[in-house]
This record gives C-alpha cells, sequence and structure tokens, in this order.
C-alpha cells in the first residue's frame, strides 16, 4: 500500500482499518509523527490498561534485538481484543529488521503502531511498507498555512476565545515548525488570555515571544540579512531555552524557500517591497520591509545553494542526532557570513 494521500490520513486515524497490521508514521515534523501516532494508538487500543493489549517498546530495544517486536506482535491479549504495539524513537535507527517478519507474516492479529524519522522515499523501511498490501505508510510535514489555519481554529474554538486580526497574523507566522510545539504555544496562550474576550497582539507577543517564537524571528532575520554577531547571540539563546536545533533548521529552510518563490515574482513593474507585501501567507507586517532587503542579497542560485546546504544539514543532524546542534550552528555561521558578504558589495 503506497502512503496515504492527505485526504485519507484523519479518517484513517480516528478509525485503523482492521486489514492494517503495520502502520509506519515518519516524517520531518517529530511533533506531529507522535501526535499522529497517539491518536491511532488511542484508537486502536482504547483506554485498556491491560499490558497485553497495549505494549510499548522504543527503537533502541527493537534495533538491539529485533525478534523482540515479532514476539510481542504474536503474544495474545488476555481479553481477546486486537493487540498494539507502539514503537517509538526510531529516529534514523535501522529498525527493518525487526519489521521485516512483521511484513512476512502480516496475520499476527496485532497492529504494529512505528514512529520514525524523516525517511527517504524509496528505500528501506518506507519503501518494503508502501510496497506491502497490510501495512500504511503517513507521511507528517510540517505544516501548510491552512493547516496552521485549521489549527489555531481548533484550539480557540475549544477555548471560546477570538483573535483580532494583526495577533492572528503575528501567531500564525510563528507556528509550524513542529506540530506538538504549535499546539503547546496555542494553549499556553489561550490559558493566558482565559477570562478576557479576545487575544490581543500584545498577548501573542508576551506568551509566543517568551517562548523563543519571536527570537526564531530574530535568528531567521539575523541569518538571511548577514548580521553574524546576532545570528550567535540568538542562536545561543535558543538553545539555553531548549529549542532543538532541528526546529531552527526547519524553519531556516521554510524561510528560504519562501524568499526562493518571492525572488521568481520580482520583475518589471514588481519591486521586492511589492512581492513581499503580497505574500501568501502573509509576512508579519513588522518584518516585511527586513524580508524585502533579504531579496536584495540573495539571488536565485544563491537561494538555491542555501536550500541545499540545509538540506544537508538536516540530512546530517538527523544521521548524527548527537551532533545535531554543532552541525545546525556551523551552517547558519555559513550563511549568516555569505549574506554579510553580499551586503558589503
Amino acid at each position: 500500500m503506497v502512503a496515504l494521500r492527505p485526504s485519507e490520513i484523519e479518517p484513517f486515524i480516528r478509525r485503523p482499518s482492521e486489514r492494517a497490521a503495520v502502520v509506519l508514521v515518519y516524517g520531518p515534523d517529530d511533533g506531529l509523527v507522535a501526535e499522529r501516532a497517539s491518536a491511532i494508538v488511542k484508537a486502536a487500543a482504547g483506554k485498556a490498561d491491560d499490558p497485553f493489549s497495549l505494549v510499548r517498546l522504543d527503537g533502541a530495544e527493537i534495533s538491539s534485538d529485533p525478534a523482540r517486536l515479532i514476539d510481542e506482535a504474536t503474544t495474545v491479549s488476555l481479553f481477546g481484543d486486537r493487540r498494539v504495539v507502539w514503537v517509538r524513537d526510531c529516529g534514523a535507527r535501522n529498525v527493518l529488521p525487526a519489521v521485516q517478519p512483521l511484513l512476512e507474516r502480516p496475520d499476527t492479529g496485532s497492529l504494529v503502531v512505528i514512529e520514525a524519522g524523516d525517511l527517504k522515499k524509496g528505500t528501506g523501511l518506507r519503501k518494503k511498507v508502501e510496497e506491502h498490501p497490510t501495512a500504511v505508510a503517513i507521511p507528517c510535514y510540517p505544516d501548510t498555512a491552512q493547516d496552521i489555519a485549521r489549527l489555531v481554529d481548533q484550539e480557540l474554538k475549544e477555548a471560546k476565545l477570538d483573535i483580532d486580526r494583526d495577533a492572528r497574523e503575528a501567531l500564525e507566522a510563528h507556528l509550524g515548525a513542529d506540530r506538538l510545539a504549535s499546539r503547546g504555544e496555542l494553549r499556553k496562550l489561550c490559558l493566558y488570555a482565559h477570562g478576557q474576550p479576545r487575544i490581543t497582539l500584545a498577548d501573542v507577543a508576551a506568551i509566543v515571544g517568551d517562548a523563543s517564537a519571536f527570537a526564531m524571528d530574530e535568528l531567521i532575520d539575523a541569518v538571511a540579512g548577514g548580521d553574524l554577531a546576532e545570528a550567535d547571540a540568538t542562536l545561543r539563546k535558543l538553545e539555553a531555552s531548549g529549542i532543538p536545533a532541528s526546529v531552527a533548521g526547519t524553519m531556516l529552510i521554510r524561510h528560504f524557500q519562501l524568499l526562493d518563490r518571492a525572488r521568481a515574482e520580482i520583475g518589471p513593474g514588481r519591486s521586492a517591497t511589492d512581492v513581499v507585501e503580497r505574500l501568501q501567507p502573509p509576512v508579519f507586517f513588522r518584518r516585511r520591509p527586513v524580508v524585502a532587503r533579504q531579496l536584495g542579497l540573495w539571488s536565485k542560485d544563491r537561494i538555491a545553494r542555501a536550500l541545499d546546504l540545509l538540506d544537508e544539514t538536516m540530512h546530517q543532524s538527523r544521521a548524527k542526532p548527537h551532533l545535531a546542534g554543532a552541525i545546525v550552528s556551523e551552517t547558519i555561521l555559513k550563511l549568516a557570513r555569505a549574506a554579510s558578504v553580499a551586503s558589503r558589495r
């Protein structure tokens, strides 16, 4: 079975198919991977506390002992319910030797849900799952503008709150790198605004800024604008607040993709300022002059090279998680240095 299409994912999560023996949830958005895997497990296993109905493993366990997974999947549930095996934190580990026996024996009666990282198309575990008739692959990529808008609507509806237009624009501009992080920021904001009728821009700046989302913008603009000292200082501030290096890398990729799209729209009668004013999703109004200046520093070719470097950086940081911070930091300073050189020309 190939990877589920976007329109098929939510219905499957609400009601996992009885035909599915293995569900692989993977992608660069670790928070969305965790959220979707948890929802599938809850839908399949319910609230049962029976350890024979739901067992939790991690990638390290099945990587070091591949037979453990098939043993757990073939164990009969104590009360005869469908057994669910939840494998977390696989990351970049090679767990295919543990999963292969399941694919060869899909009639175990169990559901195995596996959380993995960003897997390359046509290789390894992702290829095996997508090709198997009783396995399902669910990709998890960073939220689009529409996804973020729906997430904001959902959390505000549950909290029974409205939001000012400029506050919403600022809020949506600071969400999206990681689903769980975005949801956490929204819930924290709603809690902060509890008891008042509307969320204002001041509320967003006070709460989301406190969580370093606004500092992430400072980092991005320092890097793309060539301010090495500010990039280094802001990066250290983010690291001290516990923001993973992968989040900074993902946000930089998104920003350079935005610059690439904006650069392609500049032409006769359309200045950088005009293009930035009309970008969708909109750039927060206070950042628009800064982003317009960045377009003067980054040509289309230079943006393409920056994106190649960032892609390779994210690949290396996932392959060597213990060095992720150093790898991303080095790339951040390289990009800031390149923009600094361009600004002096």
